[in-house]
């Protein structure tokens, strides 16, 4: 490999341009922070190269409410991500969440010809613009058009039916939907920032890359990832993705909890929470008492830990867990997740989090963080970095699958999947 140096007109400084292997950027423009993460691809493996991030300013709850600030946290976070890794970006895969987000199933079936030796990519293409054909509104697009499994005739179960025989085929699909607005909004600031956006991805579904197994997915799992303006699910049943959902509660509705519940300013109680927060008593560390500033006040005060605690406990397990619990319920997964729960997401890592989720689920939950890197992993080894090293998995999986390869699962789409997945 040689390394050429650049200038980087985007930024005025100087990168290098890394020749002879490819770089892959995911961009996580959260509601608490902004996440760039490049890493290189060479021989089917990802190196870590660099990473940056800044605090998210002009988010609420995953939507954009000021275009200039997003677009600034996002030129800051490049530049350290680039000055980190030594390479100079223009390209990346930008993650999309919200309360815009909508999901849900669907199923096509198309009759094959008599004598029809086997089933072909046309075929395939067929069956899925089949299931496809649902009204959707003007003012919404698709994000992504998942297979779930495939039929033929009355075999079910079928992961892949290129070149298989039948007479009939038919496929359940997940579809994942966003406000057009919403997602215009995003690539613009991304664009604006000086990259072009290769793709857009859910954000939960990125995040089920970088953290779940096959196993898992087989045996049913359902992912948490707890931001700061969101929680983020996706449930995966036999392999497959079957359900995503948004709920508009996360780490920052704690941090307000905690500001009113202690009268305190909320970059103190962000602060409170990090150093002192938990969703048990029994898992609060330190003795009985914390000291907090007040509002309008130059000097600070002392509280009860147990009072601290009981703030976060409402908010995370009525508010979030049971809420989850509930949507887990109504779908009819509950007790389908044979592998647990698995919480991932900066504000899965509070205190006693992992044991209250057991408590109200009543299965086991295991706490994630990235996977499939070389190099400077441990660097991004905690759970804010799932979502932002699944976008960079979700590059990588679509870049090494040829047109040829067998029908892909999940977010491993194929170009083929590209270009007949229905976002156009």
């Amino acid at each position: 490999m040689t390394v050429d140096w650049l200038s980087n007109p985007r930024r005025g400084g100087k990168v290098a341009k890394r020749t002879g292997s490819t770089q892959i950027v995911g961009l996580d423009i959260g509601t608490s922070k902004v996440c760039v993460l490049i890493a290189d691809e060479r021989d089917g493996e990802l190196t870590l190269l660099g990473f940056g991030t800044a605090a998210s300013a002009g988010m609420r709850k995953g939507a954009i409410i000021n275009l200039e600030a997003v677009e600034k946290a996002i030129s800051a976070t490049v530049e350290e991500a680039e000055l980190m890794a030594g390479v100079g970006v223009e390209r990346a895969f930008v993650g999309i969440s919200g309360g815009h987000i909508k999901s849900f199933n669907s199923r096509g079936s198309i009759t094959l010809p008599e004598n029809h030796p086997k089933i072909t990519r046309d075929d395939i293409a067929r069956v899925i613009s089949a299931a496809r054909a649902v009204a959707i509104p003007s003012d919404r697009e698709v994000l992504h058009l998942l297979p779930q499994e495939f039929v033929i005739d009355d075999d079910h179960g079928v992961h892949d039916p290129l070149g298989l025989s039948g007479r009939r085929l038919e496929v359940g699909v997940h579809i994942v939907t966003g406000s057009s607005t919403s997602i215009r909004n995003v690539v613009t600031c991304a664009q604006n920032a000086g990259l072009e956006v290769v793709d857009t991805v859910l954000l939960q579904l990125a995040a089920s890359l970088s953290t779940l197994s096959d196993d898992e997915k087989e045996l049913g799992v359902a992912l948490l990832d707890i931001g700061g303006g969101t929680t983020d699910m996706a449930v995966h049943l036999d392999g497959s993705l079957w359900h995503t959902a948004v709920l508009p509660i996360g780490g920052d509705h704690i941090t307000n909890d905690i500001a009113v519940g202690l009268r305190t300013p909320i970059p103190d109680a962000e602060q409170v929470k990090i150093d002192h927060g938990a969703a048990l008593l029994a898992a609060s560390e330190g003795d009985g008492s914390i000291e907090v500033s007040c509002i309008g006040e130059s000097k600070s005060r002392v509280v009860d830990r147990e009072t601290l605690v009981e703030i976060i406990n409402a908010r995370i397990e009525e508010d979030i867990f049971k809420l989850v619990r509930e949507e887990l319920r109504r779908i009819g997964a509950l007790h389908r997740l044979n592998a647990g729960i698995v919480l991932t997401g900066g504000t899965a890592q509070l205190r006693g989090a992992i044991d209250l989720a057991e408590q109200v689920f009543e299965m086991p939950v295991r706490l994630a963080v990235p996977t499939g890197f070389g190099g400077i992993v441990d660097a991004i080894a905690k759970p804010e970095f799932t979502a932002v090293a699944g976008l960079v998995q979700f590059g990588h999986d679509n870049n090494k699958a040829p047109a040829e390869e067998s029908f892909p699962k999940d977010g491993a789409l194929s170009r083929f999947w590209h270009k007949i997945r229905g976002k156009s």
